[in-house]
């Protein structure tokens, strides 16, 4: 069976504010793939990301990720696309205010789940595959960082996507929970979803091995 694209962009330019911060950009991601995205701050990693999450608009190139054309898709359609990905960020951006189970439960209700037993089960899942499954009664600041992180990939999983974009998800961690979060992100990759994770951890690449694409020079080179 031939394996299926997730991810195709096609000599993919992108644009901040008009500036153009990469361009030729050719890749393809197939079902399960986990694939680094490396290269040093401000060469375009979070951009690119977020391209492929439609915050930034295709105007060069040909994009399409999850059946969606970048180039062509509507503003109604964005919050469709976006349950189809998951978007694990480096600062978490929990509500601050709420448990971790509300803050699941928000996200949920935000992108139109409307049964409460479901949302009940599916809060629970995801928890338990981060490895949280008791403390969804936690409020964030009773979590140490690298739980935190955990409860955000709990929250990339909620909708069952086909891809999760990771932006630096280790950035803010120390060396050992880094590790158990990579760990994890490979787990979610062989469980059919896949991971495209910039980082500039070297240390972490040498350890988990994948296939690794750079951000160099305006241009984006598979290593």
């Amino acid at each position: 069976m031939a394996e299926e694209t997730i991810l195709k962009l096609d000599n993919l330019s992108v644009y901040q504010r008009n500036v153009l911060i990469i361009s030729e950009i050719n890749l393809e991601i197939s079902r399960g793939e986990f694939v680094y995205l490396i290269g040093k701050t401000g060469a375009g990693k979070s951009s690119l990301l977020a391209t492929l999450y439609a915050e930034l608009p295709v105007i060069e190139g040909e994009a399409e990720i999850v059946g969606y054309n970048l180039k062509t898709i509507k503003t109604k359609e964005i919050p469709y696309l976006r349950r189809k990905i998951g978007i694990i960020f480096q600062d978490f951006q929990l509500l601050i205010d709420r448990s971790v189970k509300e803050n699941l439960l928000f996200v949920l209700k935000a992108t139109g789940w409307k049964n409460k037993v479901e949302m009940e089960e599916q809060i629970q899942k995801v928890l338990d595959l981060v490895g949280l499954g008791t403390k969804g009664f936690k409020m964030p600041h009773q979590l140490s960082g690298g739980e935190q992180q955990r409860v955000v990939i709990a929250r990339a999983l909620l909708n069952n996507p086909e891809i999760i974009l990771a932006d630096e998800p280790t950035g803010n961690l120390d060396p050992e929970t880094s590790e158990e979060i990579l760990n994890l992100l490979k787990e979610i990759s062989k469980s059919g979803t896949s991971v495209l994770m910039s980082t500039h951890d070297m240390m972490t690449i040498s350890k988990f091995p994948s296939r690794t694409i750079r951000c160099e020079a305006g241009k984006v080179i598979e290593d």
